[in-house]
């Protein structure tokens, strides 16, 4: 056991109780993520780790040692180190700034040079930046800088605040893949603090989700998105995520409605209000002979037209959102979620209408999420019940809009 936190408490002067009873066990090689919305505790309880706040009560040990009975600098610069705003010395150069700690140390100049070089190469950038100020270099290669120097005195524990917050999308992804490559070769124990679900699921052996100072689940991202430990948890998973995490659901014609409620443009004003009333939805998909759609009618443009034997083609919106039978479920569920639609139609690879979409399938398939894996001699939960056919076909919800 690298790092023992027990019963750890941290409240302040006011009253106000910023961590209370929180306990891990952490194991060499671990990657730890803290995540939980704004003053959940997060970023206090791994400043605790290097003492930069002391805990109210409780205990810190690493390696077996407590950490209040250490000399707070000796502990710290055993201790890396990673923020938000990188904190380069502007005034020295990059190779100075990598040699800080293990100049602190008492590390040989030869030892340091050394160390500088295979840090740079670690950081994937070309060792004549070595001798660079950090103000010539970008945002996203002083971040690479900053996380390197932290392993720079072979620090067995990491503590990384936020450090990619601030960083535009791609660089963003480009270091966190340079942080699982180093922590993975290098066996480093990272403490990440983070506020993205999906930045901790991916780096993460484990995640700490915090709320009000309190642990709420502690698990690999994979039993977190199979098992959420409550409402809160499933909330800031998110639909999308918690869907993504079904094995058995990979495409859209999976989880689709056969058969849609559907019209062609030569039909009348009252063939549209028969077939609606028939299937009792407020809307109806608009096709070709040939099946290939066209667009949608609802009762909003119906109820404009006054002449009975007016054509669909006449009232057809043609902007209509609609996805494709053969993609996945992982790379649409979020477009799809996001049109705040009640369902969307489904085509095949020459835009022929095969079926639509509920958004209520997509929950359904997050209470499946919710509910777990069926037992090994249980038949797979079906992606659809029957009370979610009946509410798509009920209750308006073959409507494309």
């Amino acid at each position: 056991m690298l790092l023992s936190m027990e019963h750890l408490r941290k409240e302040y002067p006011n009253g106000k109780i910023a961590v209370d009873d929180f306990n891990l066990q952490v194991d060499r090689g671990e990657f730890i993520s803290f995540i939980g919305t704004s003053g959940s505790g997060k970023t206090t309880t791994m400043r605790m780790i290097n003492r930069m706040l002391n805990q109210t009560s409780g205990t810190i040990k690493i390696d077996g040692k407590d950490i209040s009975k250490m000399d707070p600098v000796k502990l710290r610069r055993s201790i890396g180190y990673v923020i938000q705003n990188i904190g380069l010395m502007p005034h020295m150069t990059i190779q100075e700034n990598i040699e800080i700690v293990p100049k602190l140390l008492g590390w040989s100049k030869e030892k340091r040079a050394e160390q500088a070089k295979k840090m740079i190469n670690l950081a994937q950038l070309p060792e004549e930046m070595l001798q660079r100020y950090p103000g010539e270099l970008s945002g996203g290669q002083q971040q690479r800088i900053g996380v390197v120097r932290a392993l720079a005195a072979d620090q067995q524990i990491i503590l990384m605040d936020e450090p990619f917050g601030a960083l535009d999308p791609i660089t963003r992804e480009s270091l966190q893949d340079l942080v699982k490559h180093l922590q993975e070769d290098l066996g480093k124990t990272f403490i990440f603090v983070t506020h993205d679900m999906d930045e901790a699921l991916h780096l993460s052996t484990r995640v700490v989700i915090m709320s009000h100072g309190k642990q709420v689940q502690v698990d690999t991202p994979e039993n977190i998105l199979r098992h959420p430990a409550n409402e809160f948890v499933t909330n800031l998973i998110g639909e999308e995520r918690l869907i993504r995490a079904q094995p058995n659901i990979l495409s859209v014609s999976q989880i689709m409605l056969k058969n849609p409620a559907a019209i062609t443009p030569d039909k009348t004003l009252d063939d549209a209000i028969d077939l609606m009333h028939e299937r009792r939805v407020d809307t109806l998909l608009v096709t070709d002979a040939e099946g290939v759609l066209q667009g949608y009618v609802d009762l909003d443009d119906i109820n404009r037209i006054t002449d009975a034997t007016t054509p669909v083609s006449r009232f057809t919106n043609h902007e209509v959102f609609y996805v494709q039978a053969s993609a996945l479920i992982g790379d649409t569920v979020d477009r799809i979620l996001k049109q705040g639609v009640k369902n969307v139609p489904v085509v095949d690879a020459k835009k022929h209408l095969v079926g639509i979409v509920t958004r209520t399938a997509l929950v359904d398939i997050v209470y499946d999420a919710l509910r777990g894996a069926p037992a090994d001699n249980e038949e797979p939960a079906s992606p659809i019940n029957a009370d979610i056919h009946a509410a798509a076909t009920h209750e308006g919800g073959e409507s494309s809009q």
